[in-house]
């Protein structure tokens, strides 16, 4: 088992970078305290996090970067994810009908839905005007 990790990736905002994404996730979750069984969630939600401001956040063929932030310790694993992409405050999208979603065979939308199912904590700021600050948190039990 490790313990306290401090780590940090900056990607370009393209989808071919998603990979880097993932592998940095997976490298990091294993040097800290998570449990081994919340490791793919966790990949799973940030990877739904970059995706989405891969896809949303800049104007098409905008170039930005996204900056992957991990601060993990015995209690926690927190995931801080910026960019300078347009302002997104998830804070104001409610949960999702999930049977209705799927009935109506939507297969897209579900992104922030995943990330509160999996992690303990998602909070979102607008830092200065400047940049969207996103923080995930998974408690270690």
């Amino acid at each position: 088992m490790g313990g306290a990790v401090k780590d940090r990736l900056t990607i370009a905002n393209e989808t071919s970078h998603l990979l880097l994404v993932r592998d940095f996730m997976s490298r990091t979750i294993r040097q800290s305290s998570l449990p081994k069984e919340d490791e793919n969630r966790v990949v799973l939600a940030v990877d739904e996090a970059v995706s989405n401001i891969v896809e949303h956040g800049y104007d098409p063929g905008a170039q930005g970067t996204i900056e992957v932030e991990i601060d993990a310790d015995e209690t926690q694993f927190k995931i801080i994810i910026r960019d300078m992409g347009r302002l997104f405050n998830p804070e104001a999208i409610p949960n999702p009908d999930v049977r209705e979603h799927v009935k109506k065979g939507q297969k897209r939308g579900l992104g922030l839905y995943i990330m509160r199912q999996i992690m303990d904590e998602v909070r979102y700021k607008f830092k200065d005007g400047v940049k969207n600050e996103l923080t995930l948190v998974k408690y270690i039990r």
